[in-house]
C-alpha cells in the first residue's frame, strides 16, 4: 500500500536555506564519521540547516565542536534506536528508529531533505512508508552521479532492485531521464540498458524484454533510448547520460569503480532515490566524514534547485501509464507463445 496521496508540508523557508534532517546511526563507522561529516558541511555551507537525529549524546559533540553563533542552525531530535544492516527493514519499519525519524521530520515539514548512511534497505522502506512513492512506483530506486570525461552518467539502481522486473526498470528510465533533466541539466537525455555487449539481442531473458519495452515507451524531457550499453560506457560516458540496470549489477559497478578509482572526490558522494515523493540521499555504508559531508551537499543542492518535485511533474503521467499496463509479462515483451 502506498501513500502516494500525503505530501511533505511545512512553512515557508527563507531563499537559500536547506535543512537536512541526519541520520547519526547510519553506517559502518557511525557516529563518528557523521559526527564528521556534519561539522565538515556545516563549515561549508552558512545557509544549511540541520536536524541530527540521534542520541543526545552524539548530537551534543557537534554542538560542542561548533561555534557558537551556528549552533542555532543545528537542531536535535533525540532517538536511540537504528535498523542495523542484519535487521529486517520490513520488520522494523514501524518501529521508532533513526532512519524513521528522519523521514517522519520531512514529511512533518521540520527538514526539507534525510541523508543516511545506514541500511539502504532501511532508508528505502522508511522512506516508502513515511513519504510515499509517487503514483505507480512498484519500488523506488538509487540513483548516483558517476564522474566521466563526458560529463556525469546516472547510474541506477544501484541497490534496490535485487531482484528487479521488467516494468521496474522501465519506471527507473522514466525517472532517470527526468532526474538527469532536472537535477544534471541534461538536455533530451539518452538513456541505455547495461548489458555484456551492445549488440541488439545481447543479455538474458530481462535485459533482452526491457529493451524490447524501452524501445516502445516514451521518455520524459524529449528523452531516448538508444539501446545496450556495456560496463565501461559507465566510467568513459559517451553512449548514454542515463544507464539501467538492477540494483544487484548495479551495486557491484558502483562499488568495483569506487575501488578502482580508490575513491575519488569527483563528483557527489550519494545516490539520490528516485520514486518517493521527498528528498532523501543515501551514502554507501563504508562512508566517510567528507563523503557524508558531500551527500548533505547533495541533499542541499536537490532541495534548493527542486529537483525532485521536478522528476515527479515529468515522470507522473508516464509512471501510472507504464503501471497500468503492468501485466505485460517477458513473455509477452519476447513473442514466446505459452
Amino acid at each position: 500500500m502506498t501513500r502516494s496521496d500525503r505530501s511533505p508540508h511545512g512553512g515557508e523557508i527563507p531563499s537559500g536555506t536547506a535543512r537536512i534532517a541526519v541520520d547519526l546511526l547510519g553506517g559502518d563507522s557511525a557516529p563518528a564519521v557523521v559526527v564528521d561529516g556534519a561539522l565538515r558541511a556545516c563549515s561549508a555551507d552558512p545557509d544549511l540547516h540541520l536536524l541530527l537525529v540521534g542520541p543526545r549524546e552524539t548530537a551534543d559533540e557537534v554542538l560542542g565542536a561548533l561555534a557558537v553563533h551556528d549552533r542555532e542552525r543545528v537542531g536535535v531530535s533525540v532517538v536511540d534506536r537504528t535498523i542495523g544492516m542484519g535487521d529486517s527493514p520490513l520488520r522494523h519499519v514501524r518501529r521508532e528508529s533513526t532512519v524513521r525519524a528522519a523521514a517522519e521530520a520531512v514529511y512533518g515539514g521540520r527538514a526539507d531533505a534525510m541523508v543516511s548512511a545506514g541500511s539502504s534497505g532501511a532508508v528505502v522502506a522508511a522512506s516508502a512508508h513515511v513519504l510515499g512513492r509517487l503514483p505507480g512506483v512498484r519500488r523506488p530506486g538509487l540513483a548516483a552521479h558517476v564522474p566521466t570525461q563526458h560529463g556525469p552518467v546516472l547510474l541506477l539502481d544501484v541497490g534496490v532492485t535485487i531482484d528487479g522486473t521488467m516494468l521496474e526498470l522501465v519506471q527507473h528510465a522514466v525517472l532517470g531521464a527526468a532526474y538527469a533533466a532536472t537535477a544534471l541539466g541534461v538536455s533530451e537525455p539518452r538513456v541505455g540498458l547495461l548489458s555484456i555487449g551492445s549488440e541488439p539481442g545481447k543479455g538474458d531473458r530481462l535485459r533482452k524484454a526491457v529493451a524490447v519495452a524501452l524501445h516502445d515507451t516514451v521518455l520524459p524531457a524529449g528523452g531516448r533510448y538508444i539501446g545496450l550499453v556495456e560496463g565501461h560506457d559507465v566510467p568513459l560516458g559517451g553512449p548514454a547520460d542515463v544507464i539501467v540496470t538492477d540494483g544487484f549489477t548495479g551495486n557491484i559497478l558502483l562499488k568495483g569503480l569506487e575501488g578502482a578509482t580508490a575513491r575519488q572526490r569527483t563528483a557527489e558522494q550519494g545516490a539520490a532515490l528516485l520514486g518517493v515523493t521527498g528528498t532523501v540521499v543515501v551514502c554507501h555504508g563504508s562512508a566517510d566524514g567528507p563523503d557524508i559531508a558531500s551527500g548533505i551537499a547533495l541533499a542541499a543542492r536537490l532541495h534548493r534547485e527542486g529537483a525532485i518535485p521536478a522528476v515527479a511533474g515529468l515522470a507522473d503521467d508516464l509512471l501510472t501509464e507504464l503501471s497500468s499496463a503492468g501485466g505485460l509479462t517477458i513473455r509477452d515483451a519476447l513473442g514466446e507463445r505459452s
